[in-house]
């Protein structure tokens, strides 16, 4: 699989409880903050759920 870099780009306040349990599974929760994971299904659908929220980078 790749690898990505997801960076959270806005906050969310205000955001479905959903989408904040989404931001924390995919370990963010602060805005600039960026982790780097491999792309899986699972990722993949997550990224797909809060797209509105964050920005995704390939390696």
């Amino acid at each position: 699989m790749a690898k990505v870099i997801i960076t959270q780009v806005k906050s969310t306040i205000k955001r479905p409880k959903t989408q904040k349990l989404t931001i924390t599974a995919l370990g963010l929760g602060k805005i600039n903050r960026s982790v780097e994971v491999e792309y899986t299904p699972q990722i993949a659908g997550m990224v797909d759920k809060v797209n509105h929220l964050v920005t995704v980078q390939e390696l």
